[in-house]
């Protein structure tokens, strides 16, 4: 079965080449790259965060397999999820990784297989032409996240790092998220460096309850928090931030901004 792509045309352009070039524009050339366990990259559309995905895409060097954890948005499907389906996009098809889907199933019923929980969301395809790009034959393994308790996240983190650290492909963990949405550029990068400081002394706990307590409208926190607790289990304990940006830059409009992080995990 293939997943086809809803995002193409409104968050990115549908025609390859138009894609192409703008990926071409997004992404800088970078020779001193990070080797990074895991990163929290951006999804809205190619014009507002693009140039935070393409520089923080650019930083981290090229992986076999990428564990792709995005938010659940439209509220279908299972509260944690796997898709089995081969995903369509402008620039080719992603393979889904069946044998490290295999592997977690084996270790936990956690994550239940559901399609429902991925068609209509963009949270992860719209990391994929970034991968096309700069990793041409990896393999994704696509997770959708609706809700998942501290607990239940540690219990998790454990499985999938076990998964990583049997694995001899060269693996990586991507959260997909946004910042703060539809506040001041002052007020979102206020709450947002709050958020991102947590992120760069990966300190899971920390993130979850900054968001929740200053009510910060990170997107993905939940997806991000379980990325930090894969790196604090596996001993990642570096990180970078590539780039910070909002939609201002593109809108003119600084008084109602999302804003968007690039940051690369390691160790």
């Amino acid at each position: 079965m293939t997943r086809v792509p809803i995002a193409q045309g409104t968050f990115y352009p549908d025609k390859v080449r138009s894609l192409s070039e703008e990926l071409d524009e997004l992404i800088p050339e970078k020779k001193d790259k990070i080797d990074a366990f895991g990163a929290v990259i951006p999804h809205a559309g190619y014009r507002y965060s693009g140039s935070v995905a393409g520089a923080t895409y650019a930083r981290i060097l090229p992986k076999d397999i990428y564990v792709l954890l995005g938010p659940n948005h439209t509220g279908y499907g299972a509260d944690i999820a796997f898709s089995d389906e081969t995903w369509k996009t402008p620039m080719g098809e992603s393979s889904v990784s069946a044998s490290f889907i295999k592997d977690v199933k084996e270790r936990t019923s956690m994550i239940r297989t559901d399609r429902s929980a991925h068609a209509s969301e963009h949270s992860i395809e719209v990391q994929l032409p970034f991968i096309k790009r700069t990793a041409p034959s990896a393999e994704i393994v696509p997770i959708s996240i609706k809700h998942c308790s501290t607990e239940d996240m540690w219990r998790l983190a454990e499985v999938l790092t076990g998964v990583i650290s049997g694995s001899e492909k060269r693996i990586m963990i991507v959260a997909s998220s946004d910042m703060t949405h539809y506040e001041s550029r002052r007020s979102a990068r206020e709450k947002d460096m709050l958020a991102i400081q947590k992120i760069l002394s990966v300190d899971p706990e920390g993130l979850i309850d900054i968001v929740e307590s200053m009510d910060i409208s990170m997107c993905g926190y939940i997806p991000s928090a379980l990325m930090l607790m894969c790196a604090r289990i596996s001993g990642a304990k570096k990180a970078e931030l590539v780039k910070y940006s909002d939609s201002g830059y593109t809108t003119g409009d600084t008084q109602q901004v999302v804003g968007y992080a690039g940051i690369a995990v390691y160790r």
